[in-house]
């Protein structure tokens, strides 16, 4: 399959931008192709499918694209930088310590967007930093990072339901926060967050050839020139950015860093230069194609994203485990 790496990204392309016309047409309410292009060239700006396009579609697939993307691209950068396969937002921590900084801004500075998203970015690069101070103050094992990861969980965990029980507004939205969900996402919710994604996926994919040279290990890596330990804090600030803006508006996503490096990874190889870009394509593709199934699956009830990421995470984490390879380093 790597002798076609130019036809699947091809086929990577054409799979996003299908996703993102079919999170447009289909729902509970379905819309025809002609709807949509009467809205969108103005010929249509007042009937109720207009309102449902522009209100509620389309916020809600450029929030699933965004989210898609920023998750895969954090999980690849987690995954080399920690030289650990199954380092990802969810397994090792990164979400809960995002969730857990925009409860608070959500009890501190309740409606200010800007707050929470600034707070996620702080609260995930604060548990990066000291899961990874973890790890490296033990080793680099696969089972080290994955204990590290849910030990601090579980402390965010407790902080999360102090704030839920001293502040009853803030439970009312808890259950679609903790699940992970698309629903009710604005435009108005989506401008920092959605600029913020593009800016550390194209940094990210910039630092690409010292991520890979990151991979070959901190004593080749010096050798060959790269400054190890502020690349690799630079890449850590990335993925917190990107881990921490999706959660403030998306909730607790899961498994989406963790099941899109692997399927890219086994398309293209262990090449970031071609791995970070493709897992954003796929990622958003994934989260797409996952927030128009709980929509249409059970029409016109709705399931949340998070819990067909999570029936679909679940056993790809459980398949990753029973690996005998499982755990390997990851190497450029």
């Amino acid at each position: 399959m790597r002798k076609h790496k130019g036809l699947i990204i091809f086929l990577l392309v054409i799979l996003l931008c299908a996703s993102v016309l079919a999170g447009i047409l289909l729902g509970s309410v379905s819309i025809s192709a002609q709807d949509i292009f009467d809205c969108l060239t103005g010929k249509d700006t007042s009937s109720k499918n207009y309102i449902l396009i522009t209100a509620v579609r389309l916020p809600r697939v450029l929030g699933g694209l965004a989210a898609g993307m920023g998750l895969a691209t954090a999980g690849v950068i987690l995954q080399g930088v920690m030289n650990n396969a199954l380092a990802s937002p969810n397994t090792i921590g990164v979400n809960s310590g995002a969730g857990f900084a925009v409860m608070l801004a959500m009890a501190l500075w309740p409606g200010n967007m800007t707050a929470t998203a600034s707070m996620a970015f702080l609260g995930a690069l604060i548990t990066t930093l000291l899961i990874f101070l973890l790890a490296y103050l033990a080793d680099s094992s696969r089972t080290t990072i994955i204990l590290a990861g849910v030990t601090v969980s579980s402390f965010l965990s407790a902080g999360i339901n102090t704030i839920k029980l001293m502040d009853s507004d803030i439970t009312v939205n808890m259950t679609s926060f903790m699940i992970g969900s698309l629903s009710g996402i604005t435009f108005k919710k989506l401008i920092l967050p959605v600029y913020a994604v593009m800016i550390a996926v194209i940094l990210a994919c910039m630092l690409a050839r010292a991520l890979n040279i990151l991979g070959l290990g901190d004593d080749i890596a010096r050798s060959l020139g790269l400054r190890v330990n502020l690349v690799r804090f630079v890449l850590l600030v990335i993925a917190s950015i990107l881990a921490g803006v999706v959660v403030s508006y998306a909730g607790l996503l899961s498994f989406v860093g963790l099941i899109v490096p692997h399927i890219c990874r086994h398309l293209f190889g262990n090449d970031n230069r071609l791995l970070l870009p493709c897992s954003a394509l796929l990622g958003g593709s994934f989260v797409l194609i996952s927030d128009m199934i709980g929509r249409t699956l059970f029409a016109p009830y709705e399931l949340p994203v998070g819990i067909i990421m999570s029936f679909l995470g679940g056993p790809f984490f459980l398949y990753l485990l029973r690996r005998k390879n499982g755990g390997r380093r990851v190497n450029a």
